[in-house]
């Protein structure tokens, strides 16, 4: 679970080449950055990528940060997303242990958070529910008692809020 108080979400436009992401992770790791989470995928110009970088404020000054990511080469624009200035998700897949007799209420825990069913099996349910890390977070803690075998969550992904104002 990370801070809401001590992060800062940057998303970072990038060439897509090989050896980008090491560059940048190595970075955060020479400087003694910590990442919470890390995210990376094509954008829809397959010439470019997204890394989006949740890092720990405590850990360095946000503005020391943004200036050794401008200094690499592939490293095309930095964004700090403001979480209330933009759209955060995180995937999250979890198996949760359901006998039969606690199964349904597996199933309806889910569909309030408007989760799906992926997998059943006998003595367990898989499923995965995307949304904001924090009712993600909430939804992890409601299944606990229920027993999780496996839990996977993909680290957040976000992009700014479109602006709506005329003009």
């Amino acid at each position: 679970m990370i801070d809401e108080v001590h992060h800062h979400v940057l998303s970072v436009l990038v060439e897509n080449k090989s050896g980008v992401l090491a560059r940048v992770a190595g970075l955060f790791a020479r400087r003694g950055y910590n990442i919470e989470s890390l995210a990376v995928a094509p954008t829809s110009d397959p010439g470019l990528s997204r890394i989006t970088v949740t890092v720990n404020v405590d850990t360095a000054p946000l503005e020391q940060m943004v200036k050794q990511l401008n200094k690499l080469v592939n490293v095309l624009k930095i964004t700090e997303l403001d979480p209330r200035e933009s759209v955060e998700r995180e995937l999250m897949l979890v198996t949760v242990k359901a006998e039969s007799d606690r199964r349904r209420e597996v199933i309806e825990l889910t569909q309030v958070f408007n989760g799906r069913i992926l997998d059943v099996g006998h003595h367990a349910i898989t499923v995965a529910l995307d949304a904001r890390p924090d009712r993600l977070d909430t939804f992890e803690q409601l299944l606990l008692p229920y027993g999780v075998a496996s839990l996977q969550r993909t680290g957040r992904v976000a992009l700014p809020k479109i602006d709506n104002r005329n003009g």
